[in-house]
């Protein structure tokens, strides 16, 4: 095949190819089989209509159609190869010559990933990232846990205060009706958790069990539910009970009823700083990949990012984002309904850095061919396995569900930010 690529804009050309007439007749075979299993012709059991006899009547060049649209995907495939391009979109095919007992002759216009020109990626100089834990730290640390284990104690006659529970009942109302979600009955609310809207908890604080109180607040403008964003609205609420938290004594018990592999405080504070050094060092490495990549991506020159590879890119984070959701038991439509959003408003929110991310992608591609990163088999079966782990499916699923291109190319990503990555130097 004499596929022949044009160039017709900074990202787009034409991808000439011809159809062998040998090809052809595999496709012209095919889809007269398909064709004659509804055909009735007299003289003739449905679906027995001879060749000879088809062309007859109707013309071989009434296969043509189908015939093409049987061959089109593997000769397409193989000129995109010989041609050496990267399409990122669907071609816009047309039949240029489409002759008895001769090659076609097809045009496809082709959207292709755009060129990158490598600027420095090895050696950046990325902020000197803060890595030690402080006895501040692991005190703060030890609070947390200590108010995690908290009891909630009933203030008899106690007024609430920041910090404290109360259970309530609370009635909403916009301009004296009331509106979807915004009365229930013996809820619990820690005041200062800024769980409900701003305003709400600090007018219930010095209120003690028994009262009534009307709460006045205003919807923030960009409040989720669309009909309620900037109006006020009034809540009648019953406050029932007002709790208080009480925390435990810091001991030897407290820490052995915190972590059983431990015997005393002491050893629970070792074992908080050992934990607080991992996450930081994790945070400090995130923080200079993403700096390095970054700076790397800045570095380099890329031509106009085609619309179709955005627009793959947010469909992607979208499709991503809903499966997470409903991994955990939540369906799209439950998630729009919970959120008060919708596909387009998702679609618009992972737009935002769509763009640089598939600069960061290019990038990384580019880095990957520069330095010939070439995953092995070995490296293969360890991805397979590792995503087996990571998403709880059999390994033989994994490979099943991703092709060795696609996993191939997620090693040499990685192994790309870590070419970039390991070389960079903190100042």
């Amino acid at each position: 095949m004499a596929a022949k690529w044009e160039k017709t804009d900074t990202n787009e050309g034409a991808l000439t190819f011809d159809i062998a007439p040998d090809k052809i007749k595999e496709g012209l075979d095919k889809a007269f089989d398909r064709v004659k299993k509804n055909l009735n012709v007299p003289g003739f059991r449905k679906g027995h209509v001879s060749r000879t006899v088809f062309n007859r009547m109707y013309g071989e060049a009434a296969l043509y159609e189908d015939a093409l649209n049987i061959v089109l995907p593997d000769a397409y495939e193989a000129a995109v190869k010989e041609a050496g391009i990267e399409p990122v979109d669907q071609p816009h095919v047309e039949v240029k010559s489409m002759e008895p007992n001769e090659a076609w002759t097809i045009e496809a216009k082709v959207t292709v990933k755009p060129e990158v020109k490598l600027g420095d990626y090895k050696d950046l100089t990325v902020k000197k990232q803060d890595r030690t834990v402080s006895d501040d730290d692991v005190a703060a640390e030890l609070e947390k846990k200590r108010e995690g284990q908290a009891e909630l104690v009933l203030k008899e006659d106690g007024a609430a205060e920041k910090g404290d529970t109360v259970v309530i009942d609370y009635v909403g109302t916009v301009d004296g009706k009331e509106f979807d979600g915004g009365s229930a009955k013996n809820y619990s609310l820690e005041l200062g958790s800024n769980s409900f809207i701003p305003g709400f908890e600090d007018q219930l604080i010095g209120h003690k069990a028994d009262e009534d109180v009307t709460v006045k607040v205003t919807f923030p403008e960009d409040y989720q539910a669309k009909d309620l964003a900037g109006k006020e609205a009034e809540f009648a609420t019953t406050i029932h009970e007002v709790k208080s938290k009480e925390l435990p004594e810091l001991d030897d018990d407290f820490a052995k009823d915190l972590d059983e592999d431990v015997d005393t405080l002491d050893e629970l504070k070792a074992k908080l700083r050992k934990d607080l050094e991992e996450k930081k060092n994790q945070e400090a490495d995130d923080a200079l990949e993403e700096e390095a990549v970054g700076k790397a991506v800045d570095n380099a020159t890329i031509d106009a990012i085609p619309q179709a590879m955005i627009d793959t890119e947010v469909d992607n984070q979208l499709n991503q984002y809903l499966g997470n959701m409903q991994q955990q038991g939540i369906s799209p439509q439950m998630y729009y309904q919970l959120t008060g959003t919708s596909e387009d408003d998702l679609k618009k929110q992972f737009a935002k850095d769509a763009e640089n991310r598939v600069k960061t992608n290019l990038v990384l591609e580019a880095v990957v061919a520069a330095e010939n990163i070439q995953p092995t088999d070995e490296e293969v079966d360890a991805e397979i396995n590792d995503l087996a782990g990571q998403y709880n499916m059999e390994a033989s699923a994994v490979r099943k569900a991703l092709t060795e291109d696609m996993l191939k190319h997620d090693i040499g990503v990685k192994a790309a930010v870590k070419v970039i990555t390991d070389s960079a130097k903190e100042a």
